[in-house]
Parts: C-alpha cells; sequence; structure tokens
C-alpha cells in the first residue's frame, strides 16, 4: 500500500477539495492578483487526484453540483444572497463528505473532520462570502476619470487639505495630492474657494 492508500489520505484529500471550494468562491467574489485564483487550482487539482487513487461514490457528484448552482444563484439575487449562500455551503459539505468511499462503501472521511469543516464551511459562506459579494456591489457614483477638468466647492477651509465637493461626491484634496473621493459622502456648502481636478489627477487651486 503506498502513502496516497493509506486511510488518512481521504481526510487529505478532502480538506483540498473543501478548501479549493473556499477559495475559488472568495477568488470570484473578491477577485485581486490571482493568488487566490492560483491556490483555488492547486488545491482542486490535488483534490482531483484523490478522485483517481481513491473510490468514489458518482452521487456524490450532485450535491455538488447544486451546491454551485446555488452559489451562482446568490449572484444572481442579492437579496437573498444569504440564504443561497448558506444552501450552497450545506449542499457543497454533504457531497464533500460522501465524495470519498472507503472500503465498506461509506465516507472515508473522519467524522469530527466532517461536522467541523461542515459548520466552517457554513459560517464562511454565510459571513465571509456575503460580506464579500456586499462589497462587490458598492460601486462608485463617480468614477474619478469623470471628474478630471471639472471644478468643485471646498467643504472646509483649504490650507494644506480640506474636503472638496466634485460632480456629486465629497473628496479630501491635498495641495499637490491626488484627491480621494469617498462613497455616499455628503455634506453642506462651506466656503467659496474653488478647485479643479487636473488631467493628472491632483487639485489645483
Amino acid at each position: 500500500m503506498s502513502v496516497l492508500e493509506t486511510p488518512w489520505m481521504a481526510d487529505v484529500f478532502y480538506l483540498c477539495l473543501v478548501l479549493g471550494l473556499w477559495t475559488a468562491a472568495m477568488a470570484l467574489v473578491a477577485p485581486g492578483t490571482g493568488v487566490l485564483e492560483a491556490l483555488a487550482l492547486l488545491l482542486l487539482a490535488a483534490a482531483g487526484v484523490g478522485m483517481l487513487i481513491w473510490p468514489v461514490n458518482p452521487w456524490a457528484f450532485l450535491p455538488l453540483v447544486l451546491g454551485v448552482a446555488a452559489f451562482v444563484l446568490s449572484f444572481l439575487q442579492r437579496r437573498r444572497a444569504g440564504i443561497w449562500l448558506v444552501v450552497s455551503a450545506i449542499l457543497i459539505s454533504v457531497g464533500s463528505i460522501f465524495l470519498y468511499e472507503n472500503a465498506r462503501g461509506g465516507p472515508a472521511v473522519q467524522p469530527l473532520l466532517a461536522i467541523v469543516m461542515t459548520c466552517l464551511t457554513v459560517g464562511f459562506f454565510g459571513l465571509g462570502v456575503r460580506r464579500g459579494l456586499e462589497v462587490q456591489a458598492v460601486k462608485r457614483t463617480v468614477d474619478a476619470a469623470t471628474v478630471i477638468g471639472l471644478t468643485g466647492e471646498t467643504r472646509t477651509p483649504v490650507h494644506r487639505s480640506g474636503t472638496v465637493y466634485v460632480g456629486g461626491e465629497r473628496g479630501h484634496l491635498r495641495r499637490g495630492e491626488t484627491w480621494r473621493c469617498e462613497l455616499g459622502g455628503r455634506g453642506r456648502r462651506q466656503g467659496g474657494e474653488s478647485w479643479a481636478a487636473t488631467r493628472s489627477g491632483r487639485g489645483s487651486s
């Protein structure tokens, strides 16, 4: 018997599958440098190797596929995203637990490990992934490129820095530095000093 065929390797393949699905989910809701995508690919590839070495229950793919479908629905129905993410986590957990079989045809994953990872998966999808979707849904009402050349009113007295109202958004402006837009910022009109956003994105008086 090789190392890859020892009983505890089923737990390793199971962890690779679950963690790979976690990472893939986060890569979709919070795309970035590609590190998450690469890590997800590596973990899922390891889980795939386990499917070639270890006996697999083909029926376990059904809840896995349904779990992925529920995850996709969380993107399409944002108001019910929390519900769909929890459903997705449960289905993915069930499919992952029953995917790798032991010699008797039952799940090869240790029960305690399966319980712990199921709870963590539900929490991760219900809280972490949901938060990622909420952040992803937030869109800037004004893109930085659209305010170039526009003139804004100061919100506070400007010496070295101050608040400026440009294109319907409140931004923080420093002399000679790029002004930063604060999403949803609103305030009363103060001061009469005008500032303009130049082509370089810097404030000028």
